[in-house]
C-alpha cells in the first residue's frame, strides 16, 4: 500500500491544495464545508493524514478540482 509520501499521493494532495488556493478558499472554510475541524485539512495537506476515496471526492468537488484528471495523474 502506498504511503502519504509516495509521489502519486503527493500529486493528489498537491492538486487539491492548488485548486483550493486558486479558488481562494481557506483551510478553515473548506473544513467547515466538510463539517471537520481546520486541523483536518492542515493534516491532509501536510501529509500527516491520509484521505480515503470518499473524502478525496468530497474535497475535490468542494474545490472544483477535476477528479478524473487527478486520478489520471497517478
Amino acid at each position: 500500500m502506498a504511503s502519504v509520501y509516495s509521489d502519486e499521493y503527493q500529486r493528489v494532495i498537491n492538486a487539491l491544495k492548488k485548486a483550493r488556493k486558486e479558488k481562494g478558499i481557506t483551510q478553515a472554510q473548506l473544513a467547515e464545508a466538510l463539517g471537520k475541524p481546520q486541523s483536518f485539512i492542515a493534516k491532509v495537506e501536510n501529509g500527516e493524514r491520509r484521505l480515503d476515496v470518499v473524502e478525496f471526492v468530497h474535497l475535490a468537488r468542494l474545490v472544483e478540482a477535476d477528479v478524473q484528471r487527478i486520478i489520471n495523474s497517478i
